[in-house]
């Protein structure tokens, strides 16, 4: 499910910046909930503060061309975003439970049915969120917005979404039929430039792949 989200945040056109507008009722989150929300092409979390307040970590091309704080504390663009992602820009940030959500329903505290480990007092995981504020690297498998939540929450930096895609990547990489793909480029090789030793090395590849699956 994620290697097919993550091919679409790559490829798929971007969907439109501005959406419809939701209320959301804010008696329903405490502080340090976890809240959950689909953002287009992927799944977005943050934990909130209290008082309409989300942090969250977020990737933003935007800083990286200017300093005005007003422009950057404005609602982040898919467009920004995606941007972000490429050049791994980030920050933890807070904002409102609408510019957080981006239109979309809110899941809270989804995760706990999850994960193995319980949840800490929500004033420590609101504490946690609030002293991580600032720029951080963003990784898209090593450091995204799961991770940061998961460590306030949980005490662990962890990403369900990035196990997903780093199986599905080892299913296709390891599968018999990569190794019979592989076999055959190394006969192709062989057969066309003549060189015995590249395609030993390849079959050799080939065989390990086919042994790992």
């Amino acid at each position: 499910m994620f290697l097919y989200q993550l091919l679409n945040f790559c490829f798929a056109a971007l969907k439109k910046d501005e959406e419809g507008d939701l209320k959301y009722d804010l008696s329903l989150y405490k502080r340090g909930d976890l809240l959950e929300v689909p953002r287009t092409l992927f799944t977005h979390f943050g934990i909130y503060l209290g008082d309409n307040r989300v942090a969250h970590l977020i990737p933003d091309i935007l800083p990286v061309f200017t300093k005005n704080k007003a422009a950057i504390a404005k609602m982040v663009t898919n467009n920004r975003l995606l941007l972000g992602v490429i050049a791994k820009v980030a920050s933890v940030r807070v904002d409102s439970v609408a510019d957080f959500a981006y239109g979309s329903q809110i899941l809270i505290n989804h995760m706990d049915k999850v994960c193995n480990q319980p949840a800490l007092d929500g004033d420590e995981v609101a504490r946690r969120a609030e002293k991580l504020l600032g720029s951080v690297t963003y990784s898209l498998l090593w450091y995204n917005c799961e991770h940061y939540v998961m460590y306030c929450r949980y005490g662990m930096a962890i990403s369900y979404q990035t196990y997903q895609f780093c199986t599905a990547v080892r299913k296709i990489v390891c599968s018999r039929m990569s190794s019979y793909l592989t076999a055959l480029c190394g006969v192709g090789v062989m057969l066309y430039t003549g060189c015995v030793w590249t395609a030993l090395l390849t079959l050799l590849l080939s065989f390990t792949i086919w042994m790992a699956s």
